[in-house]
Order: structure tokens, then sequence, then C-alpha cells
């Protein structure tokens, strides 16, 4: 691909749409709830005498489907709609005022005692800088199948939303089957509704059902897309397997694939197969939630008007910003993907 592929003139072109663009997102809204823990104020249990740790301050950011919408609204996005459920708990109430801030409308993201609000709590030892400070994570998921009323009050603000935005990105986050927004059910809806709506975008990414998508673009990473499900540190995947691999995908999805190779870019395959370079980063990276925020910036070029090609260049200098964020949901901002756009170029001959 050659580096001359998108100029800054054209980027600047594309981010002055982005505050007319209409974007919603359906799916599996999780809290990040991170617990900044003072050590030197550790205390025994007067009850067990195990370590009593002592919180120092606490912080929450919407995650998962709410990481996407951070990043969709830091770069500007005109509207927000979240499509999908939370429980009626605490963790809801911050999950909701925290998309509120995003300027994202929580019309359809449904209430119901029968679920949790899916939430990451991320404890860490504030006197340790970076990743190294963090703690073991809990997570609270739901696990027993999402109840019909609740897939048809999903459906039917899908159906709602549809004549009112530019695309629609699902994010498949529960990795339980039919226990999160994104089920059976509502997959299908999603595939007959992209074949009745061509000129809206449909995008989907999900961590374990990715080949299940038809007639919308997904987003498989290299290992997703070979059938991988939980590789190994420092596994690769051979580009030759992998073009093969992604040549059948292609033709049972019937739509576009963006194949994420993390610091090594993209692959987009529209049928024609581009590789995109990413752009190389130093220094210490969080990789937490940087395919959401590829997700964000690829889809929100694409209803600038961008080419396939031109939104993977764009989803990457998006990841490449938000990675260097260090125990914190990362965003990128207009202004930093021109200056990240010079050091792609350099990197890559330009």
């Amino acid at each position: 691909m050659s580096t001359t592929l998108l100029t800054s003139e054209r980027l600047e072109e594309m981010i002055s749409r982005f505050a007319s663009c209409r974007i919603a997102v359906l799916g599996d809204f999780f809290l990040d709830k991170y617990l900044d823990v003072d050590p030197s104020l550790e205390e025994p249990s007067v009850e067990t005498g195990k370590p009593a740790h002592q919180v120092a301050a606490a912080r929450c950011y919407p995650g998962a489907a709410g990481t996407v919408v951070s990043n969709l609204s830091a770069l500007e996005t005109g509207e927000l709609y979240a499509i999908g459920f939370t429980g009626d708990d605490g963790e809801a109430f911050e999950l909701r005022r925290g998309l509120a801030k995003l300027r994202c409308s929580t019309k359809h993201l449904h209430t119901t005692a029968e679920r949790f609000t899916p939430t990451y709590l991320k404890p860490r030892d504030m006197m340790v800088s970076g990743l190294e400070g963090e703690h073991s994570r809990l997570d609270t998921k739901n696990r027993r199948l999402t109840p019909p009323e609740i897939e048809r009050a999903v459906i039917d603000s899908l159906v709602a939303v549809i004549d009112h935005v530019d695309a629609i990105i699902v994010l498949d986050q529960v990795e339980a089957r039919d226990c999160g927004a994104v089920t059976r059910a509502v997959r299908d809806r999603v595939t007959e509704l992209a074949l009745e709506h061509p000129d809206v975008f449909f995008w989907a990414d999900s961590r374990r059902r990715i080949h299940e998508f038809k007639n919308v673009i997904i987003k498989p990473n290299e290992f997703e897309a070979v059938g991988i499900e939980d590789p190994r540190p420092g596994d690769t995947v051979d580009v030759d397997e992998l073009r093969a691999a992604v040549s059948d995908l292609r033709r049972k999805t019937a739509a576009p694939l963006f194949i994420t190779r993390g610091e090594d870019g993209m692959f987009v395959s529209d049928p024609a197969w581009t590789a995109v370079p990413g752009v190389r980063v130093t220094g210490e990276t969080d990789t937490t939630g940087a395919g959401d925020s590829a997700t964000a910036g690829c889809v929100l070029a694409l209803c600038a008007g961008a080419s396939f090609a031109e939104a993977a260049v764009i989803g990457n200098l998006v990841a490449s910003i938000t990675v260097e964020q260090l125990a914190t949901t990362g965003t990128a901002r207009p202004n930093d993907l021109v200056s990240r756009l010079k050091l792609w170029q350099q990197q890559n001959g330009g």
C-alpha cells in the first residue's frame, strides 16, 4: 500500500465531517471500575486477620461497547445511541452517568432486574505506575440465557433507530452463548436489516462468534480469522494461511473484512486484499480496548466518506494513540490524528 493513500488534507476533510455522523452501538455495555489502592493504608481485618486493602479513589468508565462509544465521543461524532441492557443496580447508574457525559443517548439501553450490569472491577496499586500496579481483575458477567422479552426490546430498538443513523456497530463481548445483548435472534435481525438498508454501514466485532455474522462488515483479529480462539503470547499467523482463511470467510459473510494484526496494522478484504501498515510506537503500551478504538476510528471514517483502506489507516491511528494511555480507557481526539498521520507517513516512506 502506498503511503500516499491518506494525505493530511484528505484526513482533515474527513475530520470536518465527523460532527455530522450518527452512529448507534448495539451490544454488551460493561462498567470498567478502577479502584486505586493505597498500600500504605493497609490494615488487618479484625474479623479474619487478612489484609484489608484500602481504596483511596475509584474511577468508573463505560467499557466494552461503552469503550467504542468513548472513542466515538472523543472523536466528536455528532450523534450517538446505545442499544442493549443493564441491570437495575448501582453499576447501571455509574454506566449510564458515564454514557451521558459522552453525549450518548441511553433511551434504548433497557433496564431489567433480571440481569447484572456486567462489570470489570480493576484494583490497582496507586503507588506503582503503569501496568505493573494492576492487581487481579474481578469480573461480573451474565451467565444465564437472555430472556426473550429483553431480546425483543433490543430488536425493537434497533429497528427504531435504523432510519436515523449512518452506521450500526455490533459489539458482542459476552463469551457465553446467548447470555448477552447479541443473541442469535438479535444477530439474525441484524443480518436482515443490513440487506434492507444498504445505505447504512453495519459493522460487527465478537469475542467468540465473529464467523456467525452475515452481510455485515466484520473485524476479526488475525487469530480469530483462522479459527484460533486463545492464542498464546508470541504466537503469529502465517500470511498465506491468513489470506486463504480470509478469502473463505469473505465468501461466507458476503461483506468486507477488516483483519487486525496488532502493531502490524490491518488487512482489508473487499474482496481485494490490501495491507494497511500500523503505527510503530515506543515505550510501554496498554492494549486493553485497542480493538474497540480501532473500530470507532474505522466506522466513523467510513461514515465520513473514507474508502475501506483509508478507514483502516484511521483505525490504526486511533488505536496507536489509545494504547499509549496506561491503566485507563484510552481515547484519541481529532487533532491527535493529524500529528499521528505524519508519524505514520514517516515510518512508511511518506
